[in-house]
């Protein structure tokens, strides 16, 4: 199993939304960044990715299942972009600010922190457990 983050604006699409089906597989689509890209199409399913709100709260505040691998997105003209599908996994019963993860020395190398406009990447497990144990994952 491999571990991973998505970033989302709460605007478009928030925690309340995915998590209010929680039984409902969605499509994680809209990601128009070819790094982003190549890391939606290395995703399994199974593979466990934290749910990130970006703008003001830039803060982790669930985890999300894989349930699909990458397929073409239907929202890209160029069929250059893919999709995947998610479902609710957990909650967290604190959310993980970007400032805490900031603050820990062991999660320095996060590209959370390195490449900060980067929509989708790789978590190692180290930091998974990390994270998870900050937020107090309720799974």
């Amino acid at each position: 199993m491999n571990y991973w983050l998505l970033k989302t604006e709460p605007e478009e699409w928030s925690w309340q939304h995915q998590s209010k089906n929680k039984k409902l597989p969605v499509a994680w689509d809209g990601v128009r960044n070819f790094q982003a890209r190549n890391f939606l199409q290395k995703m399994n399913v199974g593979d466990l990715c934290f749910f990130y709100h970006t703008g003001s709260e830039k803060q982790i505040v669930g985890v999300v299942r894989v349930t699909k691998r990458a397929f073409p997105d239907k929202t890209d003209k160029t069929k250059k972009f893919v999709s995947i599908m998610v479902q609710f996994h957990s909650d967290l019963d604190h959310p993980v600010t970007l400032e805490s993860i900031k603050k820990n020395k062991q999660l320095k190398d996060l590209l959370l922190l390195k490449q900060s406009r980067l929509s989708v990447m790789p978590i190692g497990l180290k930091c998974w457990k990390i994270i998870n144990n900050m937020g107090k994952i309720n799974a």
